[in-house]
């Protein structure tokens, strides 16, 4: 029976070959995926997963959530609605969160 800290899905099992021809099983951690769009799903550009917070994320708004065009898209949204050219109704379910938070920003 493995120990409870292998048990969890964050480690995988790897057999590897001792010296003496014994089947033995090690157990690594899985790498973790890359960081994605919260809206589109594209995978973001610029962040590492290796290093402290301040590298895994851009020191822009949204940053390390939303990809540039995304992060475009809600900041015309923001500026629409704030000069009264657009309702907060009209935006999509998806965008309103980010725009809302935009102009509480």
């Amino acid at each position: 029976m493995p120990r409870p800290m292998y048990r969890s899905g964050s480690y995988r099992k790897v057999r590897r070959v001792a010296p003496k021809g014994r089947n033995v099983i090690h157990y690594e951690r899985r790498k973790g995926k890359a960081p994605h769009c919260a809206l589109c799903g594209k995978e973001l550009n610029g962040i590492s997963q290796t290093g402290g917070k301040s590298r895994r994320t851009n020191a822009r708004i949204f940053g390390g959530v939303l990809c540039a065009n995304c992060t475009a898209r809600i900041i015309k949204l923001g500026s629409r609605v704030e000069h009264g050219d657009m309702k907060l109704d009209d935006i999509s379910i998806k965008d309103k969160a980010y725009v809302l938070q935009l102009m509480a920003h």
